[in-house]
């Protein structure tokens, strides 16, 4: 697992309130990188926010954290 899954990892579980459910699994291809994230139903809500907020934050400090190592990622947050 990378540092950006765990940073993923570590920011949802501080988020939710069932953070045993949380689960991330990242696929590498060759110009991107996609981590997907799994939540249980009942904090599917808080991970997105309203009007998505929270899920655009996320995809915002990943996009920062992504530009260090010059790298695109995109996340993926599966239902």
């Amino acid at each position: 697992m990378s540092q950006l899954s765990e940073l993923v990892e570590f920011i949802v579980k501080s988020l939710v309130d069932e953070p045993d459910s949380v689960t991330v699994h990242e696929v590498e291809g060759e110009k991107t990188t996609v981590i997907e994230l799994s939540v249980a139903p009942t904090d599917l809500g808080k991970v997105i926010g309203r009007q998505g907020r929270t899920a655009r934050a996320l995809r915002t400090v990943l996009a920062a954290a992504a530009t260090r190592d010059h790298k695109k990622v995109v996340l993926e947050i599966l239902e």
